[in-house]
């Protein structure tokens, strides 16, 4: 990631473009590098503008942003995605954590707020605090099936007992800070057995290692 972030607004709405480029553009490390009115437009911008993060609206005509999420983060190099909606409970958020999105922020939230997500998302950071990790995931995996459980447990074979310790805990929606104090570890090696857990599980964040232990039903 180069020093300035670099941004590409995804949003049908040209207004909705328009005030996300003033907000972002008046932070002094954020620069906005280009915009999409859709999902479609998003790969060739993506190659010729090579943004770190995509701001990506969820509803637009054509290619949604769910599809363009998708087909962005099955490449291993491509940059972060904040998905943005208008509903905290639309379940359409499931489907882009899965893909691999950093996470998702509400198109109300204070501006201050959105530069500060960006950023995070641009570290390789959810955005998503504990609390609101915990109300999603109830939200995305309830009703997942015993064939979706059995094959999330599967997965987390892979995982050795600290590994999977560490995991349980993300799934819980805890920071790398509470997961420390709980397991008597310090923060560098929490971070150390999570980034090995998202190795062995071919995962890109930690939202997507939380769906998956929730998945498999090993957290309350």
């Amino acid at each position: 990631m180069s020093e300035r972030v670099k941004v590409l607004v995804v949003d049908d709405d040209p207004l909705v473009r328009a005030g996300l480029r003033m907000i972002l553009g008046g932070a002094a490390d954020l620069d906005v590098v280009g915009e999409a009115g859709s999902g479609a437009d998003v790969p060739p911008l993506v190659a010729q503008l090579r943004p770190d993060v995509v701001l990506m609206d969820l509803h637009m005509p054509g290619v949604d942003g769910l599809t363009a999420t998708e087909r962005l983060r099955a490449d291993p190099g491509a940059p972060e995605v904040l998905v943005l909606t208008a509903f905290e409970a639309d379940g359409h958020v499931q489907r882009a954590l899965r893909a691999g999105a950093g996470g998702f922020l509400l198109k109300d939230t204070p501006p201050a707020q959105i530069v500060a997500a960006v950023r995070r998302v641009a570290q390789g950071e959810p955005v998503l605090s504990p609390e609101v990790t915990r109300r999603l995931i109830g939200l995305a995996v309830g009703g997942g099936g015993g064939d979706r459980r059995g094959a999330a447990r599967e997965r987390l074979r892979a995982l050795n007992n600290r590994e999977a310790e560490v995991a349980a805990e993300v799934g819980r929606g805890r920071s790398n800070a509470e997961i420390a104090a709980a397991l008597h570890l310090s923060v560098p090696t929490v971070k150390t057995h999570v980034s090995a857990a998202l190795a062995k599980l071919g995962l890109n964040n930690r939202v997507q290692l939380a769906l998956l232990v929730n998945d498999a039903g090993v957290v309350d």
